[in-house]
């Protein structure tokens, strides 16, 4: 049985992207931050799904953090099959970029960018060494090229996560490891849930030409897709799952 580890997966989109592994017969590392109770009910879920799941905390923005979550997984499945860094946190108090500070700027860099950088590089070299190589996906957002001028910190966050797909896609392609990027839209989360109204009228007046809101099942049926290894001559691909959010129209 494959194992993947999904981080930030007690909740939201990694929640999502835990259960569809499930669904698929994987093993599913759940990994969270503070909140055990959430991080066991996802587990409960991905079981009864089909697959099989142990929770383990762990912050990817201390090293000692990520080195306790490569370290369990490998103890309780003996590989790592599957990497998605999922994990990442939105500014506690939008500011105009021209007002805002640098406190928040370096916890958002620090938790959606530094964290899954060096995840990334140990995970990588986890699989350098195992027979069956593994995948990495990274969960950006459209906030990777779509400015919003009050969350300037979290825009540059998820727009680094493009580059350090393409970095590691480039450096482990001849090591038989695949690296993606999946950006979501507007996705129905707690994350998105203060700004519900908001949203609610931008997608019903055409924000993105699919008008709905995404859903965390949308993004796991993505990441399933490539676990099941169905992109084997892409890598560095970056796949919108946004509702066509992307598309320049007339």
């Amino acid at each position: 049985m494959p194992c993947a580890l999904v981080t930030g997966s007690s909740r939201g989109i990694g929640r999502g992207i835990a259960i569809s592994l499930g669904r698929e017969g994987w093993q599913v590392v759940v990994n969270y931050a503070g909140n055990r109770e959430a991080a066991e009910d996802t587990c409960e879920a991905v079981r009864q799904a089909g697959g099989q799941a142990l929770a383990v905390q762990g912050d990817v923005a201390k090293a000692e953090d990520r080195a306790h979550l490569l370290a369990e997984t490998i103890t309780w499945a003996g590989a790592i099959d599957l990497l998605v860094n999922n994990a990442g946190i939105a500014p506690s108090v939008r500011a105009d970029i021209l007002d805002a500070g640098e406190e928040s700027f370096d916890r958002l860099i620090t938790v959606n960018l530094k964290g899954p950088y060096f995840l990334t590089q140990a995970v990588a070299k986890q699989m350098m060494s195992q027979k069956a190589k593994g995948q990495i996906i990274n969960v950006s957002s459209i906030s990777a090229y779509a400015a919003s001028t009050n969350r300037g910190d979290y825009c540059i966050s998820k727009a680094g996560i493009g580059m350090m797909t393409a970095l590691y896609a480039a450096r482990l392609a001849d090591e038989g490891i695949r690296v993606y990027e999946i950006r979501p839209g507007v996705i129905a989360t707690d994350m998105t849930g203060a700004v519900k109204d908001k949203y609610d009228k931008l997608i019903s007046e055409g924000l993105s030409p699919i008008k709905r809101w995404g859903m965390p099942e949308d993004i796991g049926r993505c990441v399933v897709a490539i676990a099941r290894g169905d992109l084997p001559f892409s890598t560095g691909e970056v796949i919108n799952v946004d509702g066509g959010f992307h598309l320049k129209t007339l």
